[in-house]
């Protein structure tokens, strides 16, 4: 590895440490940030993607396209995942993870990318919206770190792919 991803890492890891809870955290923080978390997971993701359809402008196409862009997004993610192969923060970290991880990988995060893309998909159709979803999908990656289970390089390569993905669907 060249001496400057060393350094990043050292970094990413350093600003883990600060940033992540710990099981002695109180219970209702630790509550907080799992109930946040759990937006970018596949249930709320897909889920949310569908019921755009429900909304006042939605439509079928806007539904399809959020959830081609986060099929496409996720396709990225996972691919990286498995070339990289970073361990994620509570296989090597003294504080273990507070939620349960999905899979051994670490880096990029899907959840950030699922919370983002959802996010870009509804600001795309819903303008007024855009703010408070970029707000909630920044918070979903951020409780990604606090809950143990990335770095926040992985999370903000996860916002980055669910970004760059959107051009092409949305653009």
């Amino acid at each position: 590895m060249s001496p400057w991803l060393i350094r990043l890492d050292a970094r990413d890891r350093a600003l883990f440490a600060r940033l992540a809870l710990r099981s002695t955290t109180a219970r209702s923080r630790r509550r907080f940030w799992t109930s946040l978390t759990h937006l970018g997971g596949a249930r709320a993701s897909i889920g949310l993607a569908l019921t755009q359809s429900l909304l006042p402008d939605g439509s079928f196409a806007l539904s399809w396209r959020t959830l081609c862009l986060l099929g496409l997004s996720h396709l990225v993610v996972q691919l990286i995942k498995r070339s990289v192969g970073r361990p994620r923060p509570s296989a090597g970290e003294s504080s273990g993870a507070l939620v349960l991880v999905p899979d051994r990988f670490s880096f990029p995060s899907g959840h950030a990318c699922a919370a983002m893309a959802l996010a870009l998909g509804v600001a795309s159709a819903v303008p007024a919206l855009t703010v408070p979803l970029l707000i909630a999908a920044l918070l979903v990656g951020f409780s990604r770190v606090m809950l143990g289970v990335h770095y926040p390089g992985d999370v903000l390569m996860g916002q980055a792919i669910a970004l760059i993905s959107a051009y092409p669907i949305l653009g």
